[in-house]
């Protein structure tokens, strides 16, 4: 029997991407435009999955519907899960994810942000269609021996690292496990997290959103960063503290953010709101410097990691089904997928 699943959040170019992949596959796809809450979630009754993305929540009591109305695993069609209940979700629903699609998509966005940032093209591009070919405030500097900090080894964090090396710059790193074989290999320095904030030019956070990391760029550790730093997140929204961002910005020890998340994106991001008020005053305040860019979380938004983030997704939920396997499970404990503990045994749990 074909297996059914909801897709909540669901965009244009999702449809288009899953609809395609999926025909290797032959699930039954229905795309639902809705987040997934405690309000929608009445309509993933009846299916066998869900696949969700970053503003969908699956708390307890959304995770009790969907075991009510019938859904055996949910999809993550995204490499975060700080919207999930682990606790909860064990050893009730099995939670999947993408744990890397296009690390260099997320990567080239990073350093695309710090360019237009400091070469200050987005300010030239809108004077330049006025006519203005003047170049009073658009000096920069060049990235070719500055210091950069990169928070953050993993996939992502290392296609970073590699990026900064090909600019020429000095590469210093925070892990919280160190790879000495890969410093070696890039010419990067691992040190502590004090070193990132005191000595680098350039910050730039791609680690996971955890109870370690939540709020680690805040008052106290801006206080300590170089005047003039820039700070590039595309990562998670909860990594920095905003109102500590504004206030650093607005006595310029904070020299330019480029942000492709937001702390509370959930009611903003993937939405249009053109015509409309922004009720957000923090949000509302960040927009009006000329230092900061923000992309509404478009950092994994290409061509190759749309593909790749559909062919794992329908992938994982496959092996479920057909050999119930769970190669990409979050293990709750170590908040992994897949867990480096798993065995024939089980994992961490």
């Amino acid at each position: 029997m074909t297996k059914k699943i909801a897709f909540f959040d669901a965009k244009p170019y999702d449809e288009l991407s899953f609809v395609a992949t999926n025909k290797s596959f032959g699930f039954d796809l229905k795309f639902f435009k809705p987040h997934l809450s405690d309000d929608t979630v009445a309509l993933a009754s009846g299916y066998d999955a869900v696949c969700v993305f970053v503003n969908d929540v699956l708390t307890p009591p959304v995770i009790d519907a969907l075991l009510k109305g019938g859904v055996k695993i949910a999809a993550l069609r995204c490499a975060g899960y700080n919207n999930v209940d682990l606790n909860h979700a064990l050893n009730r629903l099995p939670v999947v994810r993408v744990p890397a699609y296009s690390p260099h998509a997320v990567a080239e966005h990073a350093f695309a942000l710090l360019l237009t940032l400091n070469r200050k093209t987005h300010r030239a591009y809108s004077r330049t269609r006025d006519f203005n070919f003047t170049l009073n405030g658009l000096m920069g500097f060049d990235l070719y021996g500055k210091t950069i900090g990169v928070v953050g080894t993993g996939k992502i964090g290392r296609e970073a690292v590699k990026i900064a090396r090909g600019f020429g710059m000095k590469v210093i790193a925070f892990d919280a496990q160190p790879d000495p074989s890969f410093a070696s290999e890039t010419g990067c320095e691992y040190v502590a997290m004090d070193r990132i904030y005191t000595e680098s030019d350039i910050i730039t956070l791609h680690c996971p959103l955890t109870p370690e990391t939540v709020h680690m760029v805040n008052d106290k550790s801006i206080a300590m960063m170089k005047k003039g730093v820039v700070i590039i997140n595309t990562g998670r929204g909860k990594l920095i503290h905003t109102k500590s961002l504004i206030h650093g910005l607005k006595s310029g020890h904070i020299g330019s953010a480029g942000l492709d998340v937001y702390e509370e994106e959930t009611d903003y991001f993937f939405e249009d709101f053109s015509g409309s008020t922004i009720e957000d005053d923090t949000l509302a305040r960040l927009m009006t410097f000329p230092n900061v860019l923000i992309t509404s979380h478009q950092a994994f938004f290409t061509q190759e990691a749309m593909s790749a983030i559909a062919q794992t997704t329908l992938e994982n939920i496959r092996l479920f089904f057909a050999e119930n396997k769970r190669p990409n499970e979050i293990c709750y404990k170590c908040h992994t997928a897949p867990c480096p503990k798993q065995t024939a045994l089980g994992r961490c749990f």
